[in-house]
């Protein structure tokens, strides 16, 4: 289900393939949590009350997205508008035109990240492992080595080779354009790009 499009999933919810609505909520869950607690700053509990009105208003109208592709940003709207309406009746009145600072940057910054992790999902296990290992968990190469049975010098190349092939995924005309030649590993050498 992971390997289905959003243009995919939206067909099967509205075919009434409920598998599909649960992987749709699954995909979006932690990003409509994010674009609501860290964008607009609910509490909690507000949080959990709006993010359930979110997909139910998500599901009542899905029929009317007429663009299959651009799921991710309608979904945005839907918990941006959502979340405004939430405030204005906690009795924090806040004009549309007034959205508390930075959300438009936070959404963007949301909207970046979610790319960032789909286009992970898509590299190989090891990469996906080396990748978010180095860069979500903050491990050190040596961490890295002993957990994955690597020397320490090996993990530099791995993960240049890896973010060699992430750039592929987030912008496949980019390698042809570099040549594929090199790639710049972490500790600023050059590494051959093999596969």
């Amino acid at each position: 289900m992971d390997a289905a499009s959003d243009a995919e999933l939206v067909e099967r919810c509205r075919a009434g393939d409920d598998v599909a609505w649960a992987a749709l909520v699954d995909r979006y869950a932690r990003y409509v949590h994010a674009i609501l607690t860290r964008v607009y700053r609910l509490g909690q509990h507000d949080a959990e009350d709006v993010f359930q009105e979110v997909f139910a208003r998500i599901f009542e109208r899905l029929d009317t997205l007429r663009d299959t592709d651009a799921l991710r940003p309608w979904i945005a709207q839907t918990a941006r508008n959502c979340a405004v309406d939430a405030l204005r009746r906690s009795g924090r009145e806040v004009p549309v035109d007034e959205v508390p600072e930075g959300a438009d940057d936070g959404l963007a910054r949301l909207d970046e990240a979610l790319t960032v992790h789909a286009a992970l999902d898509r590299l190989s296990p090891e990469c996906h492992e080396i990748l978010d290992r180095f860069f979500c968990r903050d491990e050190s190469y040596r961490t890295i080595g002993a957990e994955l049975g690597l020397p320490a010098g090996t993990i530099a190349s791995r993960i240049a080779r890896c973010l060699s092939r992430l750039r592929d995924v987030l912008d496949p005309g980019a390698g042809r354009a570099r040549g594929r030649k090199s790639a710049p590993s972490t500790s600023g050498m050059q590494v051959e790009e093999r596969r």
